[in-house]
């Protein structure tokens, strides 16, 4: 007789994790180097000084440190919140009459609404250790703006955010939140900086972007006095704060017997799926469970892993940042209007790229009304309206659970729930209005984001 796995499982406080795992130190081939855009050369940790905490920046380049202790004050603040529950999807299994076995990690237990609070903690208490004053940042759907204003009001930091205009537009009530914890919001591209007037000189009409939006807070960084930039994906210490969903997923499966034949996450920039994957990932490397799949689940209107070339580009649209070998659009890449999915930025993560071009991750991609049919059957099935981003990994489970159906085969599937979508209700009535359009970007619209790919020898 099968154990009955409750509906809902928590570790105890006790028994959460006290260190962040860094995936890198168990690659058997590392993410290629950052690269000086002046120079061409690999940057050097001192290098990002002027842009990151100092802690930061070496969390960024160390790619040896298997175990990073989480300091105390972070832990404390996770302890608001964490650890967060593993789910199994009973109701979602038995309406997809499948064999198999569904759980979700669900970061969605706090007032940002999503797993983007796990950096934010860490990265507001750098910057105060270190003795900042201040923090600039991007947002594009306002999670990660939401996470890190909760973060800078705990550890009394000012904080501004530019915020792609598209969704500063869409999202009033997300901006709403971060204004309660003080957070200054900015649309992007705006006329606070010179990135900003030149974009929209550019293109006065534009929708902005995420690469827009990170051009104008780090420029807003370097120029202010004891001020430093952070980012809420992509980056190798955000994968590394964010490590602690698959820690805390591995020792619940390990506790309840269980184990993931398929980990399914939503990409954007990578920053729950790496944390996801990661513990998962490792016991792939080493050949302890070398036949675990992972899969990355991306929209079709921002393809960066299906569609995206493997190579070096700027992580912003005004090409002031570090070159970073990824899977990528191109920094110019503007995604649709009516995208309401989020994972909107046009690169992926290093690590996760490099992952994928070797072989040990498979992505697929989706139109927004797919996704938002999953959202809503999910919602109906396990009563947690989920953020859009989100929805791209409960299609995938979907997906890999009704080919299980097919053959029978009784597999494990975890995905990764990173927050609900309270915010995205506008989204949500549209599709349910019909009025919700699918936009794929043809060959020609991807072409002129490669074309601007920057030349490296």
């Amino acid at each position: 007789m099968e154990k009955k796995i409750p509906h809902r499982f928590y570790l105890t406080e006790e028994q959460m994790p006290k260190q962040w795992y860094n995936l890198r130190a168990d690659m058997k081939e590392q993410p290629e180097p950052l690269l000086n855009p002046g120079t061409g050369k690999p940057v050097k940790e001192e290098e990002l000084y002027p842009i990151f905490c100092e802690k930061l920046a070496h969390q960024e380049m160390d790619s040896k440190t298997r175990y990073v202790d989480i300091p105390e004050e972070v832990l404390e603040m996770y302890k608001i919140y964490r650890p967060s529950p593993l789910c199994r999807a009973y109701n979602l299994e038995k309406a997809l009459g499948t064999p198999a076995k569904i759980y979700y990690k669900f970061e969605g237990n706090n007032t940002s609404g999503s797993h983007k609070l796990n950096s934010a903690i860490a990265q507001a208490y750098y910057a105060k250790d270190q003795g900042l004053t201040s923090l600039t940042t991007e947002t594009g759907a306002g999670q990660w703006g939401t996470a890190l204003s909760e973060a800078c009001a705990y550890f009394g930091l000012p904080l501004d955010i530019f915020m792609v205009k598209v969704s500063y537009e869409q999202k009033p009530f997300r901006k709403a939140v971060m204004q309660v914890f003080d957070g200054n919001v900015i649309p992007s591209p705006s006329n606070t900086t010179n990135v900003g007037k030149q974009i929209l000189a550019d293109n006065p009409n534009t929708t902005g972007s995420l690469g827009c939006a990170i051009s104008e807070a780090v420029e807003k960084a370097v120029s202010t006095p004891n001020c430093r930039y952070v980012l809420g994906s992509v980056l190798n210490q955000v994968l590394l704060h964010q490590s602690i969903i698959g820690l805390e997923s591995k020792k619940a499966m390990e506790i309840l017997g269980e184990y993931p034949d398929v980990v399914v996450g939503c990409a954007g920039g990578g920053s729950n799926l790496g944390g996801l994957i990661a513990p998962f990932m490792k016991d792939k490397l080493d050949g302890t469970k070398p036949n675990t799949r992972f899969v990355a689940v991306e929209p079709a209107s921002c393809p960066s892993f299906t569609r995206g070339k493997y190579a070096y580009d700027f992580c912003d649209t005004g090409k002031i940042t570090p070159l970073a070998k990824m899977y990528t659009l191109g920094s110019g890449f503007i995604p649709s209007a009516n995208h309401a999915g989020g994972l909107r930025y046009h690169g992926m993560s290093p690590i996760l790229s490099k992952l994928y071009h070797d072989g040990y991750m498979e992505a697929v991609s989706y139109e927004q009304t797919k996704v938002f049919e999953a959202a809503v059957q999910f919602a109906k099935c396990e009563t947690i309206l989920p953020a859009p981003e989100s929805s791209h990994a409960i299609k995938g489970a979907i997906d890999e659970a009704l080919k299980c159906k097919e053959t029978g085969e009784a597999k494990t599937i975890l995905f990764g729930l990173t927050g609900t979508g309270y915010f995205d209700m506008k989204a949500y009535s549209e599709y349910l209005a019909g009025t919700m359009n699918d936009y794929i970007p043809t060959d020609e619209d991807l072409q002129k984001g490669f074309d601007s790919l920057p030349k490296i020898d």
